[in-house]
């Protein structure tokens, strides 16, 4: 067993959690839209098709916020094959699927009402441009009396889907994508788009695509060359990053949280030295729109699919390692929440999602929900500043933890132990709280670190009450298992 140690302090912040936070991701990639959340005919399904089971599901899970169409798809999509009575059918090249529009723009507001969360609507800059993201921004937006207002009208949406979060394109810096553009095109591009929209909407939040990755060889230069070009126009810059143990390298896998950091770090540098070198007041601000585990290494070797509707692609089913990883991942999203506001999961249903749905069949929870869940539920106030101190597990600390206070003067202190072997006894100083004690303290772990969520048995990780967790003197007692997560409540 090795010791670790921290003090919560409310004194010492970080910043206040936007709660947009915790939100998430639709893209019309795989089985996320269609036998996900849209799937009419199936037992759970209510008039519009939506699928009800699904629909519980979100809102337990926490999401605020929720990004559509895309992802790669979005820069070859025509947002208007997605409304109306008329629907052609569609070759979607970015992910080799047919596409028959039939869950379009409507349907995707109907759906957030329903799941209560904010709609992120992303605008096609890699076949499209100015004039198609105004069209859209009118047809969504704009109350009555014209031509694309009074379409939507026409398609039974009387009042305006008021849609105040918009992603200028996506990916464009990866070669990948329709329409790839260099920086200084690209940047050229978002600006001129939302110099248009804001004529429209002055008062739009507006993100411009960063670099989709930290590994990407334009990293930093590309973010520098777009915000040369865009500053005033625009909020927020996206960050992406996805992990996996890559060659099994398990101890690498657990220090993700740490990449996470250092990749928002030096986002935030670039960030500031475009402000400082152009002589702005603003700060712009993150939206790390597209995060998560993701096994891609795995399903690069799949074959491609035949142009299919809603084939069966990037389904990982996690285990309990995936799940603290995640954990970690979210708790490095707090510790910045000073300057990264919002942030997408990728995805919210069977595309490497917390959600899984068969067509036909049940929908559960994998055990990445738990940490997510319990985050965008206790996650929601002032981040205190943490500095853990801890024996080392590989190249970073063993104890990767942030903490928040709620308006009510709860503190959440969420805390992953990245040891492979080695328990951590954790004492937290917590005299500066005040008379505070132990609400709670879970931990989501097994002796079986491969451990599965299944249709059969969908509860065989969770997260468990710890009965030997104390608090007294001002100090917090817990001790933390190896590979886990812990969420400790204090009031």
């Amino acid at each position: 067993m090795s010791n670790a140690s921290l003090t919560l302090d409310p004194a010492f912040t970080i910043g206040a959690v936007d709660p947009r936070l915790f939100g998430s991701f639709v893209e019309h990639l795989g089985r996320c839209v269609y036998t996900g959340i849209f799937e009419p005919g199936h037992p759970a399904a209510d008039e519009h098709g939506l699928r009800r089971d699904v629909l519980d599901l979100v809102r337990e899970l926490g999401v605020t916020v929720v990004r559509y169409p895309g992802g790669n798809f979005v820069s070859g999509y025509r947002w208007e094959d997605g409304v109306g009575p008329e629907r052609p059918v569609r070759l979607d090249p970015a992910w080799k699927s047919i596409e028959p529009n039939v869950f379009g723009l409507g349907e995707f507001i109907n759906w957030t009402r329903l799941a209560g969360v904010i709609p992120m609507m992303a605008v096609n800059l890699g076949t499209r441009g100015v004039q198609e993201a105004c069209d859209l921004l009118e047809y969504a937006n704009h109350p009555a009396g014209t031509a694309l207002s009074e379409l939507r009208v026409s398609h039974g949406a009387i009042k305006p889907y008021d849609i105040g979060l918009w992603c200028l394109g996506n990916e464009m810096d990866g070669p990948w994508q329709t329409g790839h553009k260099t920086a200084a095109e690209y940047g050229r591009l978002a600006a001129e788009t939302a110099r248009a929209m804001r004529m429209i909407d002055p008062n739009l939040e507006l993100v411009a695509c960063g670099s989709s990755g930290a590994g990407m060889p334009t990293f930093g230069a590309w973010e520098a060359t777009v915000l040369e070009e865009a500053y005033d126009q625009v909020d927020y810059i996206s960050l992406h990053a996805y992990y996996e143990p890559l060659g099994g390298d398990l101890t690498s896998f657990l220090a993700s949280g740490a990449m996470m950091e250092s990749y928002i770090e030096d986002a935030i540098a670039t960030c500031d030295h475009v402000r400082a070198r152009l002589k702005k007041d603003k700060r712009i601000h993150l939206s790390f729109d597209e995060w998560n585990v993701w096994y891609m290494s795995r399903h690069q070797s799949e074959p491609p699919t035949e142009w299919e509707h809603a084939p069966r692609l990037l389904e990982d089913h996690y285990n309990v390692m995936d799940a603290v990883v995640v954990g970690s991942l979210l708790i490095a999203l707090l510790r910045h929440a000073d300057r990264v506001k919002i942030a997408c999961q990728a995805q919210l249903v069977n595309v490497i999602a917390p959600i899984v749905a068969e067509p036909g069949g049940p929908a559960w929870r994998q055990t990445t929900f738990h940490p997510f869940a319990q985050a965008a539920r206790y996650g929601r106030g002032e981040v205190l500043r943490v500095e853990p101190d801890s024996p080392p597990a590989g190249d970073v600390p063993a104890l990767h933890a942030t903490a928040v206070r709620a308006p009510d003067g709860t503190v959440t202190l969420f805390a992953v132990n990245r040891s492979q072997t080695e328990p951590l006894d954790l004492t937290a100083t917590v005299g500066a709280l005040g008379d505070v004690r132990l609400l709670e303290h879970t931990v989501l772990t097994d002796d079986d670190l491969d451990a599965r969520n299944t249709a059969d048995d969908p509860d065989r990780v969770r997260p468990h009450s710890v009965g030997t967790s104390v608090v007294g003197g001002g100090t917090l007692r817990a001790l933390l298992p190896p590979v886990s997560w812990n969420v400790i409540r204090l009031g």
